[in-house]
């Protein structure tokens, strides 16, 4: 039984992860804003009312897994997201720095907290996009997203050449366009779908591919 912990578990993508990981037979810690009947009746443990923007609350997540699991962290899915579109006729510095604060900053905030409760093995997924792929922008727009997706991918970089000694792995992983509330539920997989793919990578991880940017169903992305 692996300890897996999901942000942004309550719903999409994070509470689809929840309930591959909890048929498998894993301990699932589920870490969100606003907890819901689904991942209360899914999770092994549900700590709601987190703001991962929030660096007061942080040390808090990690003084209560260290009481909680008797072994170390086997998984980290930084999945807590924000999605908003700006234009260059429509920009909002404000939403910009949100989605910064979110996407970007909390990811690494939160590993660094929990640190302390990884060992050699542990895995950290970082869900991205590859609409942070600078070489994939044909498109234009999307200014906060783009650019706090790019970010994180720089980070999780970072994270993977400063973890390696450890024996910690990091990926960046794509999703897909997935159905849920952050698009609308426009999108071409379904949130079950991108699980399977996401989870799938993260069993095929290593400390020879770790760093890398991956699309859920396996391609590599371009940075």
């Amino acid at each position: 039984m692996a300890n897996i912990v999901i942000t942004g578990a309550n719903r999409g993508i994070g509470l689809a992860l929840a309930k591959l990981y909890e048929a498998r037979g894993d301990s699932v810690t589920a870490v969100c804003r606003e907890s819901s009947d689904e991942i209360e009746e899914i999770a092994d443990q549900v700590l709601s009312d987190i703001d991962v923007t929030n660096e007061e609350q942080l040390p808090g997540i990690a003084v209560v897994l260290d009481k909680i699991l008797d072994e170390p962290i086997d998984v980290l899915i930084n999945n807590a997201g924000l999605f908003t579109n700006e234009t260059l006729h429509d920009l909002d510095s404000d939403r910009i720095r949100a989605q910064f604060e979110v996407n970007a900053i909390a990811p690494l905030m939160v590993t660094r907290e929990l640190l302390p409760l990884m060992a050699e093995g542990t895995k950290i997924a970082n869900i991205t996009s590859r609409m942070g792929s600078i070489e994939d922008n044909t498109s234009g727009a999307y200014y906060g997203y783009r650019a706090s997706k790019a970010a994180l991918n720089a980070i999780g970089k970072s994270l993977a050449n400063d973890l390696k000694e450890h024996g910690v792995m990091v990926a960046q992983i794509h999703p897909g366009f997935v159905q849920t509330r952050m698009v609308g539920f426009n999108g071409d997989i379904s949130p079950e779908q991108a699980a399977a793919g996401i989870a799938a990578r993260i069993d095929e991880l290593t400390l020879e591919t770790s760093g890398g940017f991956w699309h859920s169903n396996g391609q590599q992305l371009p940075w």
